[in-house]
C-alpha cells in the first residue's frame, strides 16, 4: 500500500500541474488505475499493513547492496547484477522465509520493497526552456538507396521554447555532417540560436577534464567563432538533460521514416525532411493565429460585458430615480407641499396652496 506522501505528490501533480493519467502513472512508477483511485482519496483509504519488523535490514541489505552486519556482499550487489537477475520482492520473501525464519505474509514484504524502490528512485525537475536555445543531436534509421537497405544518420536540431524543429539525413554521423546540419538548420530558421544543448559528442569534445570543463574540437571552435553561439553540454549518461531533442529524434524515426523511405539518394530523402519541417512551421503558425483570435475574441467578450454590466447599473439608478420621483408626488398631493425636484428640492418659486387661497 502507498503512503500518504506518494498520494499527496501524484495529487498535486494531476491537479496543480495538469498531467493526464498516463503522465503521472509513467512519472511515479504506478499504474492508472492506482492514480485514479489516489484522485478519489486524499489519503490511501482503509487498513495499514505493517512493516517487516525485524526484517528491514535484511532486505535493506539486499536493495542497497550491503548484507546485515554492514559490510559489502558481492552476491548481494542488486545494482551491479544484470537487470533479469535483479531480487524481485517475491524472491526476498522467499529467502527471508527459508534463511532468517520469517513467517509474516508476502504482502507485507512486497509493500515494503516497493516503498524501499521508490523512496531511492531517481527523481527528476521539469526542465524550462527559454526562448532563442536549442538542442541537437543524431539518430540513425534505415532507408532503401538504389534498391538497398543502409543505415543513414539523421541531424536533429529543436528549439524547445516554440517546438519548431529541423531534421537532415546524412549517409554517416562525421564531422562533415555535424558542421553542415548545423549551417543548414541555421539557413532553415533565419537565424542562430543563442545556444545549443550537446552530449558529450567527440565530434564536438575531445576530452572532459577533471573540473568538468571540455576540450572543444577544432572544428566545432571554428564553427562557433563563426556563428557566435554559446555551447552548452549535458551530464555524462544523462540523456534527460536533453530531453526535447531526445523525443525529436525518436518522433522523426517513427513518423518520418516509417515505412522505410525508398529513395534514390538523400537528397530526396531531404526534401521530404524539409517539407515536413515547413509543415511544422505552418501548424505553429497557425496555432499563433488562432491564440491571436481568442485573445481579442476574450477581450471583446470582456469589453462587452463592461458595457452590460454598466448599463444595468445606469437602468437601475434611473429605475430608483423614477421611483423616488413617484413617491415625492405622492407625498406632495397627500402633504399639500409644493412639486419637489430630485436634484434641488421643493421648489421655491411655486406657491403653496395656503398661499394661493
Amino acid at each position: 500500500m502507498y503512503g500518504v506522501e506518494i498520494y499527496a505528490a501524484v495529487r498535486l501533480a494531476v491537479v496543480d500541474e495538469g498531467l493526464s493519467h498516463h503522465e503521472a502513472a509513467r512519472r511515479f512508477g504506478i499504474d492508472r488505475r492506482t492514480v485514479k483511485k489516489m484522485l478519489s482519496y486524499s489519503a490511501p483509504p482503509g487498513y495499514r499493513r505493517t512493516k517487516p519488523d525485524g526484517f528491514t535490514g535484511i532486505i535493506d541489505a539486499i536493495l542497497v547492496a550491503r548484507d546485515a552486519r554492514g559490510a559489502h556482499d558481492e552476491a548481494d550487489r542488486d545494482p551491479d547484477v544484470p537487470r533479469k537477475q535483479r531480487h524481485t520482492a517475491h524472491r526476498i520473501f522467499e529467502r527471508l522465509r527459508d534463511e532468517h525464519g520469517f513467517t509474516g505474509s508476502y504482502t507485507i514484504v512486497k509493500d515494503y520493497v516497493r516503498s524501499r524502490r521508490q523512496s531511492t528512485r531517481e527523481a527528476f525537475v521539469p526542465l524550462h526552456h527559454p526562448p532563442g536555445h536549442a538542442q541537437v543531436d543524431f539518430g540513425e534509421a534505415v532507408v532503401k538507396l538504389r534498391g538497398q537497405r543502409e543505415k543513414v544518420a539523421f541531424f536533429c536540431l529543436i528549439l524547445p521554447h516554440s517546438n519548431v524543429w529541423f531534421v537532415k539525413a546524412y549517409p554517416r554521423e562525421t564531422n562533415e555532417a555535424f558542421l553542415d546540419g548545423h549551417v543548414s538548420a541555421f539557413a532553415f530558421l533565419g537565424g542562430v540560436p543563442r545556444s545549443i544543448l550537446y552530449d558529450n559528442t567527440t565530434l564536438a569534445v575531445v576530452r572532459i577534464l577533471g573540473d568538468g570543463t571540455r576540450r572543444r574540437t577544432r572544428a566545432f571552435t571554428h564553427l562557433q567563432s563563426h556563428y557566435l553561439f554559446r555551447d552548452r553540454f549535458g551530464r555524462p549518461g544523462k540523456g534527460n538533460d536533453k530531453g526535447k531533442v531526445e523525443a525529436l529524434v525518436k518522433m522523426a524515426r517513427r513518423k518520418f521514416l516509417v515505412p522505410i523511405p525508398k529513395v534514390h539518394d538523400l537528397d530526396v530523402l531531404n526534401e521530404r525532411l524539409a517539407a515536413r519541417c515547413l509543415e511544422r512551421l505552418d501548424v505553429l503558425e497557425q496555432g499563433e493565429r488562432a491564440a491571436a483570435l481568442l485573445a481579442e475574441a476574450a477581450g471583446m467578450i470582456q469589453e462587452y460585458e463592461a458595457r452590460i454590466t454598466a448599463l444595468e447599473r445606469l437602468v437601475g439608478k434611473q429605475a430608483l430615480e423614477i421611483e423616488f420621483l413617484r413617491g415625492a408626488q405622492r407625498q406632495g398631493r397627500r402633504s399639500g407641499s409644493a412639486p419637489m425636484s430630485v436634484i434641488t428640492g421643493p421648489k421655491k418659486g411655486s406657491p403653496s396652496p395656503k398661499d394661493a387661497d
